[in-house]
Parts: structure tokens; C-alpha cells; sequence
């Protein structure tokens, strides 16, 4: 099964508790997908699948706008004009690992083309620097992304996150994937309530089993979705809540199912 983690890899290499008392009163949250859900379908037939689930947000993580797979202006400006006429937002521009100033600059300019107001990806703490003075200066925020390797990863807990972000100004936050933080063997929920002050988007995805990437249909695994949900209410989050289903094949069915217990809990 070819997951993002899988894609990333290969195209990128290896380098690189208490419940607390309501904040406020619970309010809808902001339901889209994590568009690498659609990545065996082209543009045109993903933006039909979520007209048809009535998604108006998305983030853009397919792999081939990716900073790693070095795509062109032009993917981003046609994206663009067939999303705006299909009345679909781009939020946020998944752009993986970035390692460079160039890479920093190709991001911004990927986001902006796109519409998007947050960039999601990770980078070393020295170069997270670098991203906080440039997109700030951009009008832009950045997602730090946890996630879920075999080998050893700089972002697996909630507290990777946040000391990575210590020091940093507020354009920086945290991009949190309920179900690489399964995978890791972190309570998806407290980590979402850590990461309260930071967090910028949440990636909502369930796992079959910790030290695996096997995605199963929301409520089914081991990443506590009910309650997470239940403490993103609890925060009145206001930002995007994407599903996401890295799975091989025909997911059209499994996407609607998906969408749909999401909204249940929102």
C-alpha cells in the first residue's frame, strides 16, 4: 500500500492528563479532506467527488504538488481556476519536508498561487527559522507535521511539536495527524489538547494498530476519534478538521463514509 509516508520516503529519502473544564460553548466544527485521499484520481475527477460530498475546503497534499516532486507555476494555476469555479478553497498547501531557502520561497509561492493561507510540512529546527521569519513577512502561517515512520522521526509526539515550536512566533504552529500519532503510540486526543495553543489544522485519520500505517474507516481504529473531536470542540477550534484515507484503490465509497461520520461528530 502506497501511503504518503511511503511517497515521501521514496521520492525524498530518509534524510530527515486530565480532562480540562469547556473553554467555550460547542460550536460546528469545519469539516474537508486531506486531498491526497484522491490521489489515484485525476483534478477533475477528485473536484467531482467532493462537490458530491459537498466539501467546500480542502488541503492540497497530493503528491505531485509536493516541493519534492518539483512541480511547475502551471499545475498550481489550472488547480486553481477548476477549484475557484467548482467554489472549492484551497486552506492550505501541504509542501512535505523543506530544506532549503529555495524551498521556502517555491512554498510560498505554491501557497499563494493556490489561494492557500498555511503551509503544512516540517523541516529542521534551524530552518524552522527560517520559515517563521519568511512567512511571516509572507502573511502566511506554517503547520509543523507529526508523523509516523518506521525509523525515527524528529516530530512523533506532541512534545516534539511544541519544543520545536518554543521560541518561535505565533505564524508557526502545529499541522496534528490523529493517526500518526496513533501509530506512534501517543493518545491522539491529549495530544490535540497539548497542542491547543498551536494548533493550526488537524489531519483526522484513523489506524488499524500502533508501529503500523494501515488506515481504517473513522471510529474503527485506535485513534480515539469520538474524542477528539470532542476536545476540538471543547477548544471551539476554528480551522480546518481534513480526513484523510491513504489507501490504494477505489476510496469513493470509503470517502463519503469518512465525511460523513466526521460531520455526525462535528
Amino acid at each position: 500500500m502506497t501511503t504518503r509516508r511511503t511517497f515521501v520516503k521514496l521520492a525524498a529519502g530518509c534524510s530527515l492528563a486530565t480532562v480540562a473544564a469547556p473553554l467555550h460553548a460547542f460550536s460546528s466544527l469545519n469539516i474537508g479532506v486531506g486531498t491526497y485521499s484522491y490521489h489515484g484520481l485525476s483534478i477533475d475527477d477528485m473536484i467531482v467527488q467532493l462537490n458530491a460530498l459537498r466539501v467546500r475546503e480542502i488541503e492540497m497534499s497530493r503528491g505531485e504538488f509536493m516541493l519534492l516532486s518539483h512541480p511547475e507555476d502551471q499545475l498550481f494555476r489550472t488547480t486553481r481556476e477548476k477549484l475557484d469555479r467548482a467554489g472549492i478553497r484551497c486552506v492550505s498547501y501541504y509542501a512535505a519536508t523543506i530544506k532549503t531557502d529555495g524551498d521556502i520561497d517555491n512554498a510560498v509561492r505554491f501557497a499563494k498561487l493556490l489561494g492557500s493561507t498555511n503551509i503544512t510540512g516540517d523541516a529542521t529546527e534551524d530552518v524552522l527559522k527560517q520559515i517563521d521569519q519568511r512567512l511571516t513577512q509572507a502573511g502566511l502561517t506554517f503547520g509543523l507535521h507529526n508523523h509516523f515512520f518506521p525509523y525515527k522521526f524528529a516530530y512523533e509526539s506532541p512534545e516534539d511539536v511544541l519544543n520545536a515550536l518554543s521560541g518561535l512566533s505565533k505564524t508557526m504552529g502545529a499541522t496534528a495527524d490523529t493517526g500518526h500519532f496513533a501509530s506512534c503510540g501517543y493518545d491522539p486526543a491529549d495530544a490535540i489538547r497539548k497542542l491547543a495553543p498551536r494548533l493550526r489544522m488537524v489531519h483526522l485519520k484513523d489506524i488499524q494498530a500502533k508501529g503500523g500505517e494501515v488506515n481504517v474507516l473513522l471510529g474503527s481504529g485506535i485513534a480515539k476519534i469520538p474524542e477528539v473531536m470532542q476536545e476540538l470542540h471543547r477548544q471551539n477550534f476554528p480551522g480546518l478538521v481534513a480526513v484523510e484515507y491513504e489507501k490504494e484503490g477505489d476510496v469513493n465509497q470509503d470517502m463519503a463514509q469518512e465525511v460523513t461520520f466526521a460531520r455526525k461528530l462535528a
